[in-house]
């Protein structure tokens, strides 16, 4: 006797709200990416990305999958873009056919969740909370109310650790309807192939002292000069995979320490030559000093390629990704001393570094897949959807 299978869940029709989308770089737009991209290939979820234009003209395209309405820019303030028509695109979701059965926006874009309170939709909304706005407290305080309804009206938030929800003073007194959804990655694509093996052979070829790597942008709350200056006491090569206002003076910081000679600084690489590097690092550093750095998800990289961390305790989800002792080693943030300490003990000691390296792959492998997040993702969802 031949059992039917059991009938699927319907496919989900979600429309993703934020500011820019690839090729424009950034960590939520990369993620939303990524994420979009992991519904639509798993067969979860039909997507459509809203976002700002990066000029006055509007364009909707198809980018693996994904359709990608980018909605004309007016102007950009304070890292914001602002697109007049953004209100009226999202009240169009409304009765569009297919009607959506979700809106998940990504925070912090001010003018896409005061868009979103203009359209009321009358979507089940869900909201991924990246961070909070941590330098530009005197705009908050006029953004603050606007926040406050969001927060209240949206269905779900989802919290990328409980970190972030327990130290977060907006999360905290709504943590009842916070679902915490790790961010997860393809860990295969970090895979170490002969080929990629080969580049990570050479580039350890250019290097006579040992790696440290920092992959991200160059601006204040990474830390990176904190990390220039731990180097200076330590035997071994900084490598800086990234670009930002910051460089020259991370340069010039580098020659003042006399270390200049084992400081390299290169833009943004191709994804195999990035994940090559990873694999030719000793350590990963993540030196972050302010809770705008929510989650690291550099950190979770590095990891998947068997690279230990060293990384800072903010009250994010950083230490959640990276646990002391157990994937890498973490310090007080901005502390100089503790910082080169623990580079220090990591570089000096094989077996550490060894077995740090390989709990940080397995627990990678276990709790911080792409797949993981879309089922986990597709429940909250659900939830949304029933609540709706």
């Amino acid at each position: 006797m031949v059992l039917a299978d059991s009938p699927r869940a319907p496919v989900m029709r979600v429309t993703m709200v934020n500011k820019y989308y690839p090729p424009h770089l950034g960590g939520i737009e990369y993620h939303m990416r990524d994420l979009a991209e992991a519904l639509v290939t798993s067969g979860s979820a039909d997507v459509r990305v809203i976002v700002s234009a990066n000029g006055p003209g509007a364009v909707t395209e198809v980018v693996s999958g994904v359709e990608v309405v980018r909605v004309p820019r007016l102007f950009e303030f304070a890292s914001t873009p602002v697109a007049p028509a953004l209100a009226r695109t999202l009240r169009a979701e409304a009765v569009s056919v297919p009607r959506p059965d979700v809106m998940h926006l990504h925070f912090p874009y001010p003018w896409g969740e005061a868009a979103w309170l203009r359209a009321r939709p009358g979507i089940p909304t869900v909201l991924t909370y990246h961070s909070d706005i941590v330098r530009q407290r005197s705009l908050l305080r006029l953004y603050r109310p606007v926040l406050d309804r969001v927060l209240d009206e949206v269905d779900l938030i989802i919290a990328t650790s409980p970190d972030m929800v327990q130290a977060s003073e907006f999360l905290a007194p709504r943590a009842e309807k916070c679902r915490i959804v790790p961010f997860g990655i393809d860990v295969d694509r970090f895979a170490a192939t002969p080929a990629v093996l080969a580049q990570a052979e050479e580039i350890r070829a250019q290097h006579q002292r040992p790696i440290v790597l920092f992959v991200g942008r160059l601006v204040y709350y990474k830390g990176v000069d904190v990390l220039v200056r731990a180097m200076a006491s330590l035997d071994a090569d900084l490598v800086i995979i990234g670009a930002g206002p910051l460089e020259e003076a991370l340069r010039a910081l580098a020659g003042e320490l006399g270390s200049a000679g084992r400081l390299t600084i290169m833009p943004p690489q191709p994804f195999t030559s990035l994940v090559a590097y990873y694999h030719a690092a000793d350590v990963f550093c993540l030196p972050s000093i302010a809770r705008s750095e929510a989650f690291g998800l550099v950190q979770l990289e590095a990891q998947a390629c068997g690279t230990p961390v060293v990384s800072t305790r903010l009250t994010t989800g950083v230490p959640f990704v990276n646990q002391d002792g157990v994937t890498g080693l973490t310090v007080p943030p901005g502390d100089v001393k503790a910082l080169a300490g623990a580079l220090f003990a990591l570089l000096g000691d094989d077996a550490l570094r060894a077995r740090l390296g390989a709990q940080a792959k397995e627990r990678v492998r276990r709790e911080f897949t792409a797949k993981r997040m879309v089922v986990d993702t597709v429940a909250v969802y659900r939830e949304a959807a029933e609540r709706g």
